[in-house]
């Protein structure tokens, strides 16, 4: 999750005493995605977390994250010889960087765990010595910035009990960012994982629909021979127009491939060649513009595509317009009529060369990314740490 970042805080430095992961032993495994209310520490859960209602699905991810304060004050009075008193003031002004909180390699002394009563790995340390900080990366946009600010007027301001670091990015990192995160909490061993990728996607797509209602008891996803665009419910079955199923297809096979055994969608297990068989009938590729017949150049634009804005209800597949007949064809604008003979004759010309939409030029969305860090179990465990190194 190695993006480029500005303007956060790295640690809180005084007295010449800066508190950084770097100085603090070797790399681990990290950060937990929505763990939100497994560790049975700290403040109650009801307390603890955040009304998101607010925010359209697929917009807020939360990372956890733990740190052991044993090990931060043995540093600060065992090694530094500072006074618990000074090691306090040190300790509950850090706050950690957006690497430190969401990379996947954490440091000493932060670590993670599914345990409902964990340990520190590096000293042993129980439960009352742990502290967690939650981090909420909110994408900027128009969908989520009225729901960020009210939010944010809302938290307390006493102690930086919340702290906001904004990151910039683009529409393709935060893309392969989601796809990364979207296949750690699928279980792909169970079935259901396909509905509910297709349902994080279309939440993605369409932020504002009730996909709950939408996926009650669903059982089946597919594709609509009837639909040119969007999707509706029947009965158990959920239809989708052909270019939404075959982006929901992409989705499944880039969350599950592998290079000996392609990846697995609603349609099987589909090898790369036939993933792009089934784009290529769909119509899909051809609503894209993309005439390219090698399929690794077809599987790069597609992705492409997809990566080139985070607001995907923008970026619409289908090109074309509904006839009477209930067939399609690409709409065009209607042209004035030319006075000169000669125009005439080059316009006609240039009608029979352009059979198929031009490819599009495939570029990236400035995103900026905002981390909010909940300070608030790690402020209270430092005081009752603190307390026990004092006493």
């Amino acid at each position: 999750m190695e993006r480029s970042s500005h303007g956060h805080r790295h640690g809180q430095s005084g007295r010449g005493f800066r508190l950084t992961a770097c100085c603090l032993l070797p790399h681990v495994f990290s950060v937990s995605l929505c763990l939100c209310g497994q560790f049975d520490f700290g403040m109650p859960a009801k307390q603890r977390e955040l009304d998101l209602t607010e925010f359209p699905s697929g917009t807020v991810t939360e990372y956890t994250t733990l740190v052991c304060l044993a090990c931060i004050f043995d540093i600060f009075t065992k090694q530094l010889n500072l006074a618990p008193r000074t090691a306090f003031s040190e300790i509950k002004r850090h706050t950690p960087t957006i690497e430190e909180l969401t990379s996947r390699a954490a440091m000493r002394p932060y670590f993670d765990s599914e345990e409902k009563h964990p340990h520190c790995p590096y000293c042993g340390s129980a439960k009352r010595w742990l502290a967690r900080f939650d981090t909420y990366c909110i994408e900027g946009g128009k969908t989520t910035d009225a729901a960020r600010r009210a939010l944010l007027r809302k938290l307390p301001k006493a102690e930086d009990q919340f702290v906001l670091q904004e990151k910039k990015s683009d529409s393709g990192a935060v893309f392969f960012e989601w796809l990364d995160t979207l296949g750690r909490s699928l279980d792909l061993n169970d079935e259901a994982w396909l509905i509910d990728a297709s349902r994080m996607y279309l939440e993605r797509r369409e932020p504002k629909t009730n996909w709950d209602e939408v996926f009650d008891e669903l059982r089946a996803v597919r594709r609509s021979s009837r639909l040119s665009e969007g999707w509706e419910r029947d009965g158990a079955r959920l239809f989708l127009a052909p270019g939404i199923y075959s982006e929901a297809l992409l989705i499944q096979y880039l969350v599950s491939r592998s290079h000996a055994h392609g990846g697995l969608t609603l349609e099987g297990r589909l090898t790369l060649v036939e993933l792009v068989r089934r784009l290529r009938y769909s119509g899909y590729l051809e609503q894209l513009g993309i005439t390219e017949r090698d399929p690794g150049e077809v599987f790069e634009k597609v992705v492409n595509h997809l990566a080139a804005t985070h607001e995907w209800s923008r970026a619409r597949v289908s090109r074309s317009v509904s006839t009477g007949s209930g067939s399609d064809r690409v709409a065009s604008k209607k042209s004035k009529p030319k006075k000169a003979a000669a125009k005439k004759s080059a316009k006609k010309s240039s009608k029979k060369k352009a059979s198929l939409p031009e490819p599009e030029v495939i570029s990236t969305e400035p995103v900026k990314l905002h981390y909010l860090i909940d300070r608030r179990d790690f402020l209270e465990k430092a005081k009752s740490v603190y307390a026990s190194y004092a006493g």
